[in-house]
């Protein structure tokens, strides 16, 4: 299980060292918060790593994405055969880029996703705190909506990690699961905590970006 979980890891970490490498490219948003490449990109200045391991980084990702375009373009094959080899290149991927970190490293990686994630779940907590004080929630409610929150976690993470479905059926399932929790969450709330809600958002400060003058 730890395997599985530091290959997700060291995965989205090659991810993350591509952005830095080759930052004129399209960044790939599916299913990839940009909070969390930032994070990413910043465990992996902490790692040290080497313009050899950059360059592999780059060679392997360019050669999975390679492989990835010849397979979307095998029209005589099946769905199951299509996934059984979309898995097996997976796979792959996976395995070539764990290999390129040293020992240390992947103690070092597992050991910031860690304080990432314990970091993450503090915050959660606070933004929670702050949200029943602002509306005057129950206990009950409170319990509802940490509830909810957590089954929508569980599912969205079933579905990224369901090797059966393809990338564009992953991303409509989490459309739907997205505004299904969205309506879940909204029973929740009484009609005038709604109404509070609303008026925060509306006199909630917005960033306006000022345009340098010439």
């Amino acid at each position: 299980m730890k395997k599985i979980f530091l290959s997700a890891v060291i995965v989205s970490m090659a991810l993350a060292v591509n952005a830095q490498t080759i930052p004129d490219r399209k960044m790939d948003k599916t299913f990839h918060h940009q909070d969390m490449r930032k994070g990413h990109r910043m465990d992996l200045q902490k790692l040290n790593l080497t313009d050899a391991q950059k360059a592999q980084f780059k060679a392997q990702r360019e050669d999975f994405k390679n492989k990835m375009a010849a397979l979307k373009k095998e029209d005589n094959i099946t769905v199951k055969e299509w996934r059984t080899k979309m898995q097996a290149l997976r796979q792959e991927n996976k395995t070539k880029t764990e290999s390129i970190f040293t020992p240390e490293q992947k103690d070092q990686l597992k050991k910031m996703q860690a304080e990432r994630q314990q970091k993450r779940k503090e915050m959660m907590q606070e933004k929670s705190e702050k949200m029943k004080k602002a509306l005057n929630l129950t206990d009950a409610q409170s319990k509802q909506l940490k509830d909810q929150r957590e089954a929508t976690q569980k599912q969205m993470k079933a579905i990224k990690e369901n090797d059966q479905m393809t990338p564009a059926q992953k991303k409509e399932a989490i459309q739907q699961l997205m505004k299904s929790s969205h309506e879940k969450r909204k029973s929740i709330f009484t009609e005038e905590q709604k109404q509070k809600m609303k008026d925060m958002r509306q006199h909630k400060p917005q960033d306006k970006k000022v345009k340098p003058q010439t």
